[in-house]
């Protein structure tokens, strides 16, 4: 098992702020986003070692832990009893046994083992529950054998009516007091918001676990009875950062759909890229630039009621350039057969 410098993944000093690691995380993510590179599997594979940094060194916690842990993590993997804690990178003196008391990881269970001393343990979560195809490295020291022991936040939440904005970090942020709620603020990705996601909440010494359901937009707000501390409410209102391709409108997704001039004036089958996966869209011939072509069903979860938006691709036609002699005479005798009226003429 190879040791993972989150730090360098993320391309910042260990010194960094919590803004300049956000700020390093988007632009990452971005630029190696399966959508922006579809089938690059070094891409995906980057995509993937980002998210993994981020989840770590976002969370105050997790980074203190990891910056305790340092180079001498090896000397834990098997459980850490009598490991030394001379040396390693970041690390703070304390007990020998990092999950005994003094240690990065007190209260929390053995990776290997998957026992306990008490106290609170937890997990990041996907929709589907497990760590989202995260290193061994992450499962063995901030996934497996961590999983929640508090009673899940999803029992009694329910989703506010849509309304305002929000915006924080990529952690649940703790928010301000309220006479009847407390409010936490929270964001998710479009394909999060399109699949429902699940966050760790922490209020004071208590964590739970939240369900986030399938079609939440930006100002959505999930409410939790009682969950607020001295029987308030606790209120999540979710902030859903864009996306490098998809514009939302409602439940209706918009996204642009290149094609070439060949493909426009004959028509012709396109691969088109949708939240469920790559379908092949059928341009008519002679379809203009910006014209929409609507696929039913293919938008955002409603977020109350069955069914989903619809997914307009926006036709945008690229024109060939860098035309060599032969093409330009070949295009003007095309253009004097085409017999084009003047589209400015009223």
């Amino acid at each position: 098992m190879e040791f993972r410098d989150y730090y360098e993944t993320l391309g910042v000093p260990r010194t960094a702020t919590q803004a300049e690691i956000k700020k390093a995380f988007r632009k990452l993510a971005r630029q190696h986003h399966p959508d922006v590179k579809p089938g690059d599997a070094a891409a995906e594979a980057r995509f993937k070692a980002v998210n993994e940094a981020n989840e770590v060194l976002a969370d105050s916690e997790k980074r203190k832990r990891y910056d305790e842990l340092g180079a001498d993590w090896e000397k834990y993997a098997g459980g850490g009893r009598g490991a030394g804690r001379a040396g390693g990178a970041g690390r703070a003196g304390g007990a020998a046994d990092p999950f005994g008391p003094g240690g990065p990881f007190a209260g929390y269970a053995r990776p290997r083992d998957g026992g306990g001393t008490g106290g609170l343990r937890y997990s990041f979560r996907t929709a589907t529950g497990d760590d989202a195809g995260f290193s061994d490295f992450f499962r063995m020291f901030f996934g497996a054998g961590m999983a929640d022991d508090g009673e899940a936040a999803a029992d009694g939440s329910r989703v506010d009516a849509l309304g305002g904005s929000a915006a924080g970090g990529r952690r649940v942020a703790s928010g301000r007091s309220a006479s009847r709620a407390v409010e936490a603020r929270v964001e998710v990705s479009l394909h999060e918001a399109a699949t429902g996601t699940r966050r760790i909440v922490q209020l004071d010494d208590a964590r739970l676990e939240v369900r986030i359901p399938r079609g939440v937009d930006t100002g959505s707000k999930v409410r939790l009875k009682a969950k607020g501390g001295g029987g308030r409410d606790l209120v999540l209102v979710v902030e859903v950062t864009p996306h490098p391709s998809f514009t939302r409108r409602g439940a209706d997704l918009v996204r642009e759909l290149p094609v070439t001039l060949r493909e426009a004036l004959l028509g012709a089958e396109v691969p088109f890229a949708t939240l469920d996966g790559r379908v092949l869209l059928k341009v008519p011939e002679g379809t203009q630039n910006g014209r929409t072509i609507r696929l039913k069903g293919k938008g955002m979860p409603h977020l109350r009621g069955e069914g989903r938006g619809d997914l307009l691709a926006k036709v945008k036609v690229v024109l060939p350039t860098h035309l060599s002699d032969a093409a330009k005479v070949a295009a003007g005798r095309f253009c004097d057969l085409a017999e084009q009226p003047d589209p400015r003429t009223p």
